[in-house]
């Protein structure tokens, strides 16, 4: 922002030179002009005409050419016509050289000022305030993300009728797993730019993933209002392969989800999706729907199609899961005497903090103890799955108020650097996750 007002200055320095330099010459240009008007000649010229045409009259009239009443009006003729240029030929008289020397700068403080102004009015400073906020905050974990989050809501607050501040801000909630202010900012933002497809799909998105992967009939409704005006949106798109996926209807799942690509513009994204395909084709394959060696050889012929072959189609066979068990200190089970139904998030976030939650499950503290399995079917989105990650961290927490951003007070329990496990592979004995301590205070001893 400093930068911007430089450079607003330093333009308005050659402004004022140019309306201060007729100032600086005033005085040299009003001695020129005085000394021709001293030495200008046409006002004795003017009375040598009438001179001469007078004479040339009188002897006009001295050898009989006309009478005394033709003189006479020669004469006056000749005198009307004298005072005529006389009064053409006369000037205002020259002011003093410093005469109006104020308003010029009164001239140069109006063009700032007004300038300024304009700039308010009609300027991006507020853009620039943004890009600032974005590059005093660079993400490289968990707690600079938080930071980030921190700073563009101070933004939107401060500018709140500027979209691209809640363009930049919503998208940040949704990675951050807190669904309720992603929806919130994508709401003001609709606001701001109108009921545009490519918001009203990520809004169905985050209501899908909110209400459990599940299409409820307001989810329903906004996919229904995209795809009227653009039946090629490939956030719906995504969103309805999911939902086919789900619900084992998967070779209408690979049939948006090959739509979707074609209109993505996000390699990532794209290739999340190719990977859905292979795995859709898998469970063909497992289902007897088609044989095996047929769905592979289609899942890499379809990607080849794509322009981006999987590496190994067969991988997404064994999918990675991690089952655990969640259990309660019973130090803490008087914490919820007055809440059971207390909301209960199970997290896991890949260990470099570089992804969005991989995933997640919602349920209630009175199911605890609770074993649970998580897997790529829990993915909030197509593009953060949990068989992206190695090693995860996993998180157990009960939210009195149902935010799924830890809050002082719930209560939470934590595992590191958790290996994720594939096929063959996942352990036989579930992983023990214990909500031992209430979060702003020490650990409770199992």
């Amino acid at each position: 922002m400093t930068l911007l007002w430089l450079a607003i200055g330093l333009l308005l320095i050659p402004a004022a030179w140019l309306l201060l330099l007729p100032l600086r010459r005033a005085r040299g240009t009003h001695a020129a002009q005085q000394a021709f008007e001293s030495n200008d000649g046409l006002e004795a010229e003017n009375v040598r005409v009438y001179q001469s045409r007078l004479a040339s009259l009188e002897r006009g009239h001295a050898r009989g050419d006309m009478d005394d009443a033709a003189l006479a009006e020669g004469r006056v003729e000749l005198e009307r016509s004298l005072l005529e240029d006389a009064e053409a030929a006369r000037r205002a008289p020259l002011k003093a050289a410093v005469s109006g020397r104020l308003l010029v700068p009164l001239l140069v403080v109006s063009m700032a000022v007004g300038s300024l102004y304009w700039y308010q009015l009609e300027g991006a400073s507020g853009d620039l305030a943004l890009t600032a906020a974005i590059e005093a905050t660079p993400i490289h974990d968990a707690a600079s993300f938080k930071a980030r989050i921190a700073r563009l809501r101070a933004e939107a607050d401060a500018q709140p009728d500027n979209a691209k501040v809640w363009m930049a801000l919503f998208p940040l909630y949704r990675d951050a797993g807190q669904l309720n202010e992603a929806m919130q900012a994508l709401d003001v933002l609709i606001r701001l730019e109108g009921r545009v497809p490519a918001l009203l799909a990520q809004m169905a998105q985050l209501k899908f993933f909110a209400a459990q992967r599940t299409l409820t009939n307001e989810v329903q409704a906004l996919v229904d209002e995209v795809l009227a005006v653009d039946p090629r949106q490939p956030t719906v798109l995504g969103l309805l392969g999911i939902d086919a996926f789900d619900h084992s209807r998967y070779e209408q799942a690979i049939d948006y989800w090959r739509k979707a690509i074609a209109g993505m513009e996000n390699p990532g994204a794209a290739k999340a999706l190719r990977e859905g395909i292979s795995a859709a084709r898998a469970r063909m394959a497992q289902a007897g729907e088609v044989d095996a060696s047929v769905a592979l050889s289609e899942s890499a012929l379809g990607d080849a199609n794509d322009s981006d072959t999987v590496d190994d189609s067969a991988k997404t066979v064994d999918a990675a899961q991690l089952t655990l068990t969640v259990t309660l200190a019973p130090a803490l089970k008087a914490s919820l005497a007055g809440n059971p139904g207390a909301t209960l998030f199970i997290v896991a976030r890949d260990s470099a903090g570089k992804l969005p939650p991989l995933a997640v499950v919602r349920t209630t503290a009175d199911q605890l103890p609770l074993t649970v399995t998580l897997s790529d079917d829990n993915a909030m989105a197509p593009m953060a799955r949990l068989s992206m990650a190695d090693e995860v961290n996993l998180v157990a927490r009960i939210s009195a108020s149902g935010a799924p951003a830890a809050q002082a007070g719930d209560l939470e329990g934590r595992l590191s650097d958790v290996t994720v496990t594939r096929g063959d592979t996942a352990a036989e004995t579930p992983l023990a996750l214990h909500i031992d301590h209430v979060v702003g205070a020490a650990a409770t001893t199992p």
